[in-house]
């Protein structure tokens, strides 16, 4: 029998019989013309497509095989990869005459063990009661691999795509038949996984040939592949590596594989790290971030990725090494996909731009981030939202200083901590005509910030405040990076330096908050998600930050997403239900926030700090907003790195500077790190999703950090996890009365 004749009664004959016949032997005398691409391969009525966009069937899983009607169902869907790779493979012999005849002897071989395997399946599945055709069957093998154009795409798209995954679904598939009593079944799956070497190192030894020899064989696959196809779909639940080596895969591509993540049909969300919004916000285009900001923003480029579901999409400059991402998936967290900016933005060419997206979750909105993101605007199907709706003016104006200082007064007037004669207009709406008892453990008003717009105004709130009795002051621009862009004024008089500083910051309009300096106990944040209709609190963080506000590490205690941290209201010598009361104030609070961010139709993070403070007498009072945070933020990120931790954990997110490296000993990254691991070595508890227990990981790569290093510890107990913090002269240093 002809070659051709063979492949065209494989691929166009509509019963079973004719398609899973096979002669002992061909010949290929008469190759013929290329083949057209049919829209799809002939098949028995029960047995077509079903239509594209129909939705995924439901694919039995392991826990269902003590079920017969189950395990049949789940055979049904082998028997139809099996003919679909059946089809395929009939279809490269007709799309390519020329190819030479070692490789398409290789395709018959390899067609002939695949239609003994849809043989094995459609028997089988009889044995479990389910009929060849009583499923609805998927055409999306044929439609991802049928378009080939070349040999290369062949081996690519099917041997080293879709046979690749079957060494791990086979191997996965027949220990979960052989652990319900299902022998039979799971040595059929044995024998067809040793197949299945054999076909992968088939594909693999022709895909060498083929591809460039300047390029590695992981660089080769993934630059073959055309979208949809992607290396996720090379493997399956579990990463078989000895099945990988026997077909001769090298390491570098199987760990390459190991960590490469795309989604394989859920539209994913986009993430990037732009902590430079309100910089941008502040001063547009003329703003440059200096070389060491410029390192770290580099350094965390990576941080969205503890922020993703699985197969989102992080935007970086370079992607994590493949080392440091097979400890990060060891952790348990899932990785997700990583596409590299050209020149800092998105490849025009890439199928990205092609691509429907869930969302879009850049750190902050902000002028650079609509920029960077404009081109994928188009393809977001998860949210109906426009440019001007992600940023626009009003919510420019929710990252200023000066609107959380004046959103502070509209807080202290309803809880009747206002000078009487100050409420705002927004404040006066909120309040109606009620005057609440005051609350002496709350801060008053003075202590709010008092926005100015020139060098006399911010001489005369500097002064008013002194004559209150606070002598150090501090003057924050309204815009700026937490911890940057202030000034603490402690000296007797403003000096000329400091009326400098201060003409430079209101420059162009700008305006600089003028505040006291409170002496801080404790510093914490209240982490909230704002959706399109409500305001949601995603949990507390405590908050540790050196004398200049910089941002050292944020804490969580057990119970975070549920409850204030306890050492927040042990501060308090008074009244006795301190707790209901903070917690109530904190209710009032975020109505009055949800309110304000629905006006300004704000959707994504947000996040409050506030402190406890020392008064000159001795006692505590809170300053319940200082700071509104319309962004991601690092205290964000320590909650959802907490979702994979045990039950009563505790967790410290933090950055280690190279300074801080150094003063314990270490000249670089690596070596800190590697030292970190062997003191705190990762445990990880539970079933059937094992979770962090105790333990230490780098969230940003030892190897490729500059200038600082982020860390995640976790462990039972919260003091020992604060006594690791070391912060030169600490404004608000780690609580010592710190809960467990």
């Amino acid at each position: 029998m002809e070659l051709r004749d063979f492949a065209e009664q494989v691929l166009f004959a509509t019963t079973l019989d004719e398609k899973l016949q096979s002669p002992a032997a061909v010949t290929d005398e008469r190759p013929g013309s290329p083949l057209i691409t049919p829209q799809a391969p002939g098949r028995p009525a029960g047995l077509h497509f079903k239509p594209q966009g129909s939705g995924k069937a439901d694919f039995p899983g392991v826990h269902r095989l003590e079920r017969e009607h189950e395990r049949g169902r789940l055979l049904h869907f082998f028997a139809n990869h099996e003919l679909l790779a059946t089809e395929l493979m009939a279809l490269a012999l007709l799309r390519f005459p020329d190819a030479p005849a070692a490789f398409r002897r290789g395709v018959w071989q390899t067609l002939k063990d695949e239609q003994v395997h849809a043989r094995l399946y459609v028997q089988r599945m009889r044995d479990c009661g389910i009929e060849f055709g009583e499923l609805p069957v998927s055409g999306y093998f044929w439609h991802s691999v049928a378009p080939m154009e070349s040999p290369l795409d062949y081996v690519a798209g099917l041997c080293l795509t879709f046979e690749q995954a079957n060494l791990d679904f086979c191997r996965y598939f027949a220990r979960g038949f052989q652990a319900v009593g299902d022998g039979d079944t799971a040595g059929m799956l044995d024998r067809i996984y040793r197949d299945e070497i054999g076909h992968v190192a088939y594909g693999l030894k022709w895909f060498r040939r083929w591809k460039n020899p300047e390029q590695s064989d992981w660089e080769a696959f993934c630059r073959q592949l055309k979208f949809p196809l992607s290396p996720q779909r090379a493997k399956g639940l579990t990463l078989n590596v000895e099945g990988r080596r026997a077909a001769g895969l090298d390491p570098a591509f199987i760990a390459e594989l190991n960590v490469y993540s795309q989604s394989k049909g859920r539209t994913p969300s986009v993430f990037v790290f732009n902590p430079f919004a309100e910089a941008h916000i502040a001063r547009g285009k003329s703003f440059t971030p200096v070389r060491h900001q410029t390192m770290l923003a580099s350094d965390l480029a990576n941080l969205p990725q503890f922020l993703c579901r699985p197969d989102d999409i992080v935007l970086l400059a370079k992607r994590p090494s493949v080392e440091f991402l097979s400890a990060v998936k060891q952790a348990g967290f899932p990785l997700p996909e990583f596409v590299e900016l050209k020149d800092g933005r998105i490849d025009s060419a890439s199928n990205l731009c092609q691509r429907k997206l869930g969302s879009l979750r850049p750190w902050a909105w902000g002028p650079d981030s609509l920029e960077l993101l404009e081109p994928l605007l188009a393809q977001v199907t998860g949210e109906v939202r426009t440019a001007s709706q992600r940023f626009n003016e009003g919510i420019a104006r929710l990252y200023s200083k000066a609107w959380s200082a004046d959103f502070l007064r509209t807080v202290l007037a309803k809880a009747g901590r206002a000078v009487p004669s100050a409420p705002s207009a927004d404040a006066r709406g909120a309040l109606g005509t009620a005057r609440p008892t005051p609350e002496p453990w709350l801060c008053t008003e003075h202590e709010a910030g008092v926005a100015v717009d020139t060098l006399e105004a911010a001489l005369e709130a500097i002064a008013a405040i002194r004559r209150r009795g606070h002598h150090r002051v501090v003057a924050k621009e309204a815009h700026g990076l937490a911890g940057h862009n202030a000034i603490r004024l402690w000296e007797p008089e403003v000096s000329a330096a400091q009326q400098q500083w201060l003409a430079r910051a209101l420059q162009n309009g700008r305006q600089v908050v003028i505040e006291p300096w409170l002496e801080r106990e404790l510093d914490f944040s209240v982490q909230l998600e704002m959706g399109p209709r409500s305001l949601k609190l995603c949990g507390y963080t405590g908050l540790i930050n050196d004398r200049k506000g910089q941002f050292q590490a944020n804490w969580v205690a057990a119970n975070y997403d549920r409850r204030m941290p306890a050492n927040v209201a042990a501060l308090f010598r008074g009244p006795a239900d301190i707790s209901g009361r903070l917690q109530r104030l904190y209710d009032d609070i975020l109505s009055l926030l949800e309110a304000e961010l629905q006006r300004a139709g704000f959707v994504g993070p947000v996040a409050i700090d506030a402190f406890v403070y020392r008064t000159p007498r001795g006692g505590c009072r809170l300053k319940p907003v200082v700071e509104i945070n319309p962004r991601y933020t690092m205290g964000r990120l320590t909650l959802e790195l907490m979702k994979h931790t045990g039950p009563g954990s505790c967790g410290l997110f933090r950055l280690v500077s190279r300074a801080q490296a150094r003063v314990e000993g270490f000249a670089d990254f690596a070596g800190y790190a590697g030292s970190l691991s062997e003191r705190f070595p990762l445990r990880l508890e539970g079933e059937p999703v094992p979770r962090i227990g105790e333990g230490i990981l780098c969230l940003n790569d030892p190897a490729q950090a500059q200038v600082c290093l982020a860390t995640f510890q976790v462990s039972r107990w919260l003091n020992p996890l604060l006594g690791l913090v070391v912060c030169d002269d600490l404004a608000s240093p780690p609580p010592t009365g710190a809960s467990k």
